[in-house]
């Protein structure tokens, strides 16, 4: 077996997120990726099998670590009795944002190729997991501490599903904008007391009739 040159490896993956970022996977071009890493196109064949293969040696560990820390986020909120959720749940989601958002910002141009450069891929649709996540965790919750609207039928998992797909599109937006990480503080920030002001109207659906 050849032995593989040092730096290509590195070459080829900062090639290939400029390539992805500006032309999305679809657009995107080997061919262009190993000219620019001064490499031979057969070298990523090599290294990473395919182009798709390519994009996930890139945005995959992100993806992977960033689900890994939501999920737990969410299951650790999960392990509190009713009335400490209860007591907890506005500030404990105020500081598990602020993790989410540091997290983000750590990796924007990775979270930038899958909002805006992935689509063909299986990453197109990153947010699925996570959102179904939240949409099982926020019933939970409601249930927990005993959600007349949950109990009554008037909130189903299809409503509460709309509303959280909605706040992570909103969340997101900070990435498509290019938001700086002080803006994208006080636009979070904003976001999320509108989103809880809003599930008043859920936790109380009897005040808004």
């Amino acid at each position: 077996m050849a032995k593989q040159i040092e730096g290509v490896y590195e070459r080829i993956m900062a090639c290939a997120q400029q390539e992805f970022l500006e032309k999305g996977y679809k657009d995107a071009s080997l061919r262009v990726i190993a000219a620019k890493a001064n490499t031979a196109t057969g070298s990523i064949y090599t290294r990473f099998g395919d182009k798709e293969s390519l994009f996930s040696a890139i945005v995959e560990p992100v993806v992977d670590e960033f689900m890994e820390m939501f999920r737990d986020v969410n299951q650790v909120f999960q392990s509190f009795d009713a009335e400490t959720q209860k007591k907890s749940m506005h500030q404990y989601s105020s500081n598990s944002m602020t993790k989410m958002l540091d997290f983000i910002y750590q990796h924007f141009y990775v979270f930038k190729l899958l909002l805006d450069a992935s689509y063909g891929t299986k990453f197109h649709k990153f947010m699925d997991e996570m959102i179904e996540n939240e949409v099982e965790s926020t019933y939970k919750y409601m249930e927990v501490i005993g959600c007349e609207s949950v109990k009554s039928g008037i909130v189903t998992e299809d409503f509460i599903h709309i509303v959280v797909t909605s706040y992570f599109e909103g969340v997101f937006e900070v990435v498509r904008h290019d938001m700086s990480r002080e803006e994208a503080v006080k636009y979070i920030n904003m976001l999320r007391l509108y989103h809880l002001a809003g599930f008043e109207t859920v936790f109380s659906p009897e005040k808004y009739r």
